[in-house]
């Protein structure tokens, strides 16, 4: 490894710094495209506003959002490279002066498991408080290190879903479902447009990790066809930004189906982020 782990966290600082600051090129495409195409005057003028926020917190480095978000992280890691307990140290001391740096918002709950269960411990008032979440590991076929952090609101959290759905050996009855669930998590979320992330998977786990990577791997410019679907039906249903109606209801959908097995059932995620969501920036070191 060629990095230090003083290296190692600095770069985590700014790429988290980076995942709560900053729209990514190709989102910024899908706005603009979405303003182009808008015909009701206050969604146009809903979408223009949330490209100009983002535009701003780029230039400042400050966050998109006053729910600054709880980090998520995903590591993919090379054929020949190594993964030790003191990078993951580094990686989550990255992860701390991140939040700090941010800044992120308190969030953090202190106390026993109880008090943090029914928040009777008191808030911690360190944004480092915010503890991320458990780190996702793959493999990837190039030779390095490369991490992508996630930083993920509240509101999407309430409105997401994850459970099971009898396919019948359907596909179109999955899809179905998912749109039913989509359609009426946008609705009541109210900071949209959004990008729905979706999993799909043997267990609840592998559905909410797949509903992760789909995030990772999903890109404005390009969808498949049961992605452009479900986009496509969920705008159908005229909610349009901050729920104003209108064309916009959702940027894209971002899928990623898992492994299955010969079952009845299939496990499903659904999560409709917010119109800052996906918050995401990516690093790799070799």
């Amino acid at each position: 490894m060629n990095k230090s782990y003083q290296e190692i966290t600095a770069i985590v600082r700014d790429t988290l710094v980076e995942a709560g600051s900053t729209f990514r090129k190709d989102k910024k495409e899908a706005y603009k495209k979405a303003i182009a195409e808008e015909d009701s005057e206050r969604a146009r003028w809903v979408l223009e506003t949330i490209l100009e926020n983002a535009e701003a917190a780029e230039k400042n480095h400050s966050p998109l959002c006053d729910d600054t978000g709880i980090p998520h992280l995903v590591l993919e890691v090379g054929p020949d490279m190594a993964v030790t307990g003191r990078m993951l140290d580094a990686i989550k001391e990255g992860v701390r002066e991140g939040l700090r740096k941010l800044p992120g918002r308190p969030m953090g709950i202190m106390g026993n498991d109880s008090q943090r269960i029914d928040q009777s411990g008191g808030l911690n008032p360190d944004s480092a408080g915010v503890e991320p979440a458990p780190i996702l590991i793959r493999r990837c076929q190039d030779n390095v290190v490369r991490l992508h952090v996630l930083m993920f609101g509240g509101g999407p959290a309430i409105r997401a879903k994850t459970f099971r759905v009898f396919h019948k050996h359907n596909t179109q009855t999955v899809l179905d479902e998912i749109v039913s669930w989509a359609t009426e998590g946008v609705a009541q979320l109210g900071c949209s447009p959004c990008t729905l992330a979706v999993g799909i998977g043997r267990s609840h786990f592998e559905a909410a990790s797949m509903m992760l990577l789909a995030q990772t791997e999903g890109k404005y410019g390009s969808q498949d066809e049961m992605e452009k679907e479900i986009t496509r039906r969920v705008n159908a249903a005229n909610i349009g930004p901050l729920g104003l109606h209108g064309r916009t209801s959702v940027l894209a959908t971002f899928m990623k189906v898992g492994p299955q097995r010969a079952s009845g059932v299939r496990i499903v995620c659904v999560r409709p982020t917010c119109c800052f969501e996906p918050r995401i920036a990516s690093v790799e070191w070799d």
